[in-house]
């Protein structure tokens, strides 16, 4: 009896000591490591996903549905699956080159860094917020500025300033990241004169294949009254071992089809 005790005892005293090393290493996690795990818990090594984008405005409101295909953040294709306008239409992020095929013209335009800033298919979300994940990452400083409480997650703030050369359009974001769970809760977006441009905020957190995560993202530009675009995530699956990086070709963009899983 009294050795059980001492078993009890000890595994107690391991599950403490246990849960006291992972409350460390997260508190003495880096600002930009918060930032890339908040980045790889939405896309994972790699992911397959359905989405559904809202765009409202004023005197109308439209949706866009869309399949996406990502390995790491370095490679991202989009497939355009309603409404019947703009079906078939496909974009692709490869490292740093960005590619739009738009079958209806046979046409295959590649993006310049000029356009980063421009509206993504007429949304509140630019080409850059879609596209380049990574950019979030390298482009920019990362730095502890406060913490908040978002809907019960203890959160980061954390201020993101880009290097002097960085081909990026934010001058500045902050972003509210959950401590524990490494949820995107909220961000704002600076223009470079340090102006609020749009609010951004992830809400509905859902399980998503092997993990959870916020499935509604809603983007919110401060200045235009009864504006906002809204992406719902409908189905997301992580890891998928198919998915390489010859997959993110010009060729495959030509032949991309709709899923079916």
């Amino acid at each position: 009896m009294k050795n059980l005790k001492i078993k009890k005892l000890i595994l107690s005293i391991l599950i403490v000591l246990t849960l006291v090393i992972n409350i460390n290493a997260q508190e003495n996690l880096t600002a930009k490591q918060v930032v890339k795990n908040a980045k790889d818990l939405f896309l994972g090594k790699s992911s397959i996903s359905d989405m559904t984008m809202t765009i409202i405005r004023p005197e109308w409101k439209r949706s866009i549905s869309m399949q996406n295909w990502s390995l790491g953040s370095d490679y991202y294709m989009i497939l355009i699956t309603a409404p019947a306008r703009d079906k078939g239409q496909v974009f692709m992020k490869r490292t740093s080159d960005m590619w739009n095929w738009m079958p209806s013209i046979d046409r295959m335009i590649k993006i310049p860094p000029s356009m980063m800033m421009q509206s993504w298919m007429g949304s509140d979300f630019t080409n850059e917020d879609l596209m380049k994940e990574n950019s979030i990452i390298t482009d920019y400083t990362h730095k502890f500025i406060g913490n908040d409480t978002i809907e019960n997650y203890n959160c980061y703030i954390i201020e993101l300033i880009p290097f002097p050369e960085a081909p990026v359009v934010w001058g500045k974001i902050i972003m509210w990241i959950a401590k524990k769970e490494f949820y995107q809760l909220k961000a704002e977006y600076y223009d470079d004169n340090k102006k609020l441009i749009n609010l951004e905020t992830c809400t509905d957190i859902k399980k998503m294949g092997d993990r959870s995560l916020p499935t509604k993202l809603i983007m919110i530009p401060v200045n235009k009254k009864r504006q906002k675009t809204i992406i719902d995530i409908t189905y997301q699956k992580f890891n998928i071992p198919t998915i390489n990086e010859d997959f993110f070709s010009q060729q495959m963009m030509k032949r991309l089809r709709e899923r079916r899983d």
